[in-house]
């Protein structure tokens, strides 16, 4: 998911930083080199951003947070586009959820860093249709929970560049509503299994109105 998004996010010419514990990370600094970008620890990546982008693994995130906060509020202020699920592997495939019901890995992430300003997206498609959403044909949807709606309106704006239409982006409201999204996945993964192939997503039919049931 990182290295899809940051090369994305390059390509249209943005400043990216990608992020990793060690600064001296090796698929960082081939990124960096092969897209023009710039490698470095999380905290430098959090630090040089107007937009944090968390592709970190699930159950590992608030600790990579936590290091690209550095003790010194990086993520005080910054959207942070929170597009990973808390999948636990430690069990074999298909995964199950370290989190779910009663809570969500957003919700920790925005209880965590209370002045970081959390939306929760993408996280409900694989990584190549995160950033080119036409491999899948028709008016399929991306969701967004968060409790700032600038934050929101910011993500919705770079999810535009990606090839997002807003008609097809869906507000869920509140941070609560990313356990939701993130529930959803272990469907995702069922299907996944089903159809063979990651390139898919899923669409919202609504009816124009509803019908008088007496």
């Amino acid at each position: 998911m990182g290295q899809a998004i940051a090369t994305r996010l390059a390509d249209l010419g943005h400043s990216v930083v990608m992020g990793a514990r060690d600064a001296a990370n090796e698929t960082a600094a081939a990124w960096a080199e092969a897209n023009g970008g710039r490698a470095g620890t999380f905290a430098d990546a959090a630090s040089h951003g107007e937009i944090v982008i968390n592709a970190t693994a699930g159950v590992h995130a608030l600790s990579a947070l936590a290091a690209a906060d550095g003790g010194q509020d990086n993520l005080a202020g910054k959207v942070v586009a929170d597009v990973t699920n808390p999948l636990d592997f430690s069990g074999g495939f298909p995964p199950v959820l370290s989190v779910a019901n009663t809570n969500s890995l957003a919700e920790q992430i925005q209880a965590a860093f209370p002045e970081a300003r959390v939306v929760k997206t993408l996280n409900t498609v694989t990584a190549a249709v995160m950033v080119n959403p036409d491999l899948v044909p028709g008016e399929h949807v991306l969701f967004l929970s968060g409790e700032d709606p600038a934050a929101k309106k910011t993500v919705a704006g770079l999810l535009g560049e990606f090839g997002w239409p807003a008609g097809r982006l869906i507000d869920l409201g509140g941070i609560r509503s990313a356990r939701t999204a993130e529930m959803y996945v272990p469907l995702w993964v069922s299907l996944y299994q089903a159809l063979g192939t990651a390139n898919f997503n899923i669409a919202i039919v609504k009816a124009e109105a509803e019908e008088d049931e007496e």
